[in-house]
């Protein structure tokens, strides 16, 4: 998939270059940020980008070790917390005053943090396939593969590798788009390797982390400091992060948040499914009337 769209670069407060990708018009009445999944990057909104009205503005990032932002040197450096300072940045550095979010798994975690130090910036929110209570199972799987995927001898065996972690999560995935997702994953070097398109070490801070854990991260008191802004909670019916009952009690704690469930999907929706391009243009043209 082939995107027309501009090259962003800043700085973190501790000197790394970051990367984000923006499409649609500088001029659009919303700027819609989207924040990827642990090891994912900007390419992982694409499909989702193709899929929504043209006029809304999306800026894609590359969270720190991901993509074309730099890796930090000091993996203890790869948390929500320090993602979410990289994102407040990236406000200031575009100008940008208010914006709204859509963040995938622990681009969410991203999202609940940024409501927290600037909710007056944050017009609305998208949590994807991800909320206060991460289901232990989910937590042990990604684990399971994080910086320790085997290494392939080409697109071919990428495409391979990638239906194989994911194919559980997309039993309905046609084989041309594992190619499609093995790009957005991978990147290819100057001598033609292949390599999977993150720092490895960004899996460090998982791996210590017992089952769990993130409940200590206080994630239902962050929660609570979205009531401010409009909620869209997307979830896969077959997602092993976000349980049903989770996402409901989400829905009955906001004031003003829907659920939108894609069917026979996973842990995490590519946001191109029809139920979630439907959800998502309902709520983003929401948002724009209130811009």
């Amino acid at each position: 998939m082939s995107l027309t769209g501009e090259d962003i670069q800043w700085s973190s407060g501790d000197g790394l270059s970051l990367y984000a990708r923006a499409y649609g018009p500088e001029t659009a009445a919303l700027t819609v940020v989207c924040l990827h999944g642990l090891t994912r990057n900007h390419q992982d909104f694409e499909p989702m980008i193709a899929a929504l009205p043209a006029r809304y503005r999306f800026i894609a990032v590359d969270v720190r070790g991901r993509g074309r932002s730099a890796h930090d040197p000091d993996p203890g450096n790869y948390t929500p917390r320090v993602y979410a300072n990289d994102m407040r940045l990236l406000l200031d550095r575009l100008g940008l005053s208010r914006v709204a979010l859509i963040g995938t798994s622990m681009g969410g975690l991203i999202s609940l943090l940024m409501m927290r130090q600037m909710p007056k910036r944050i017009a609305g929110v998208v949590l994807n396939d991800v909320g206060p209570v991460v289901e232990k199972a989910g937590i042990a799987r990604i684990a399971g593969y994080a910086g320790q995927v085997r290494p392939v001898t080409g697109w071919d065996s990428a495409a391979e590798a990638v239906k194989t972690i994911q194919g559980a999560a997309f039993p309905d995935m046609p084989d041309a788009r594992w190619m499609d997702f093995a790009r957005r994953t991978y990147r290819e070097l100057p001598d033609g390797q292949v390599v999977l398109d993150y720092d490895p070490n960004i899996a460090r801070s998982l791996g210590k982390a017992k089952p769990g854990l993130l409940t200590n991260f206080a994630l239902w008191r962050l929660f609570a400091g979205l009531k401010k802004a409009p909620l869209l909670v997307v979830r896969g019916a077959m997602s092993d992060i976000l349980s049903e009952k989770t996402a409901l009690e989400m829905v009955r704690r906001h004031p003003d948040a829907k659920l939108a469930t894609v069917a026979r999907v996973g842990h995490a929706p590519i946001l191109d499914e029809p139920e979630a391009v439907a959800a998502l243009s309902e709520f983003l043209t929401r948002l724009e009337t209130k811009a």
